[in-house]
């Protein structure tokens, strides 16, 4: 018996729309990242790019447990001594809430050219408007 390996022909790839509105970040940020590797598919491989496409919208109605609004932060170097930028996440809701999302998921996808593939499979959006009506998301309730 062979162990079976998806060839790039055979992989349909789905689209699928969740709504974060009132979503705890990390529980929803496991199960974006877990749909978009391909777990949930019989036919996951490690090593392949199986996974399918996920849509958030309303970004800016997640929401976090405890003290994190205001003690938790993101923190990005610009390279140059120095140079060492955090923002809170409170402020980083109210700037950037899009982002908030995408490096939760990208935080638990494989740091390899793969996990960047993977992540950019993701699309995030606020409000509820999205452009990709053409490709027939399927709803998923988290």
């Amino acid at each position: 018996m062979r162990t079976y390996s998806p060839k790039a022909g055979e992989i349909e790839s789905k689209w699928y729309l969740i709504d974060a509105d009132g979503k705890v970040l990390g529980r929803l940020a496991s199960e974006i990242a877990r749909l978009l590797r391909g777990k949930h598919k019989p036919e996951y491989s490690p090593h392949c790019n199986i996974g399918d496409h996920v849509i958030v919208v309303n970004a800016e109605k997640i929401r976090v447990t405890g003290k994190k609004p205001i003690q938790k932060l993101y923190r990005r170097h610009s390279g140059w001594p120095g140079g060492l930028k955090t923002t809170v996440y409170q402020d980083m809701q109210q700037k950037f809430p899009e982002r908030i999302i995408h490096l939760a998921v990208k935080g638990m996808l494989p740091r390899n050219r793969l996990g960047r593939a993977m992540a950019k499979k993701l699309r995030v959006y606020t409000g509820t408007n999205h452009p990709h009506a053409a490709q027939k998301p399927e709803t998923i309730a988290i």
